[in-house]
């Protein structure tokens, strides 16, 4: 049966406009209500915040994260008086001190890290010991002891490992330090728990005091170690800022899943809908010609 070509382009361009509308993108509800999110933890890394500080109960437990303050006075986060501790030290007048903090973060990280190609890890703490450190110079060591050592983790994967030459003893020091990153070190992305930064400071200090009993004159120097925390203890990553884009947090390949876009699923199912009906519309005009 003939018909008009008006009639069958008529025809089409009402499928046209089907389609059109079907694949208008459909949001259910208050979407600015939806996307609310909550607020931004001060104990995680933001764009206004990218350092580390480290935190102590005693020798029970060794935390670090991204606020410069942890007063929540809660469990094993403290010390006696309802604060954490600004410094860690031991002392022991005969032997070795065997220092092994990890200062793993708490809480864990909750975000994907994008560090900057040619950025910076810049540490800065402050570190107190006496006694012996090194052999030779009639020292006491004998091998036993070992220079300072922090040491950068991402997860299990060692970042960087700085290395403090020996100092005056029976002195604080303030060891700086700075370590580029690069992309052939593998180190420019961080992927939030499985990568959780963990600073761990190593050293091992002798000492051979002895008070002399009864009778004798005490000789010899009590071994120590000190390292203060807080401001005094800390390291500041070289987060890029395409970090805090939304299609960073999303995957590598800055695409959204499906469920985080409201009616995306809707949409394709529509736009398949239409577009078969215009192809069978354009089929049945070819039939009747």
């Amino acid at each position: 049966m003939w018909r008009p070509i008006s009639t069958m382009r008529g025809k089409a361009l009402l499928c046209l406009i089907v389609v059109a509308l079907l694949m208008t993108p459909v949001q259910a509800g208050d979407v600015s209500v939806m996307q609310q999110e909550p607020a931004e933890d001060p104990k995680q890394p933001n764009a206004n915040n990218t350092t580390m500080y480290l935190w102590a109960n005693g020798m029970s437990a060794y935390w670090t994260h991204f606020n410069n303050t942890d007063d929540e006075g809660n469990g094993d986060d403290v010390d006696d008086d309802g604060e954490p501790d600004q410094e860690l030290r031991e002392e022991k007048d005969s032997g070795v001190i065997n220092i092994k903090y990890r200062f793993t973060m708490d809480p864990s990280l909750d975000k994907r890290l994008q560090m900057t190609e040619g950025g910076e890890l810049r540490g800065n703490f402050n570190v107190y010991y006496n006694g012996d450190l090194e052999d030779g110079d009639g020292g006491d060591c004998n091998g036993d002891c070992e220079l300072l050592n922090i040491t950068v983790y991402r997860g299990a994967n060692k970042v960087y490992q700085h290395t403090e030459q020996a100092w005056p003893a029976n002195n604080w020091k303030n060891v700086v330090f700075s370590h580029t990153l690069t992309e052939e070190g593998g180190n420019l992305v961080w992927d939030g728990t499985n990568d959780n930064p963990i600073i761990e400071v190593t050293m091992k200090v002798k000492g051979n005091y002895n008070d002399g009993g009864l009778f004798g004159l005490p000789s010899g120097v009590p071994a120590a170690f000190g390292i203060k925390l807080a401001e005094d203890g800390r390291l500041e990553l070289p987060i890029d800022p395409v970090t805090w884009e939304e299609a960073f947090q999303a995957g590598e390949d800055g695409m959204m899943d499906s469920e985080d876009t409201p009616g995306f699923t809707l949409v394709v199912a529509s736009a398949a809908i239409g577009m078969a009906m215009f192809i069978n519309a354009s089929k049945d005009e070819e039939s009747e010609e």
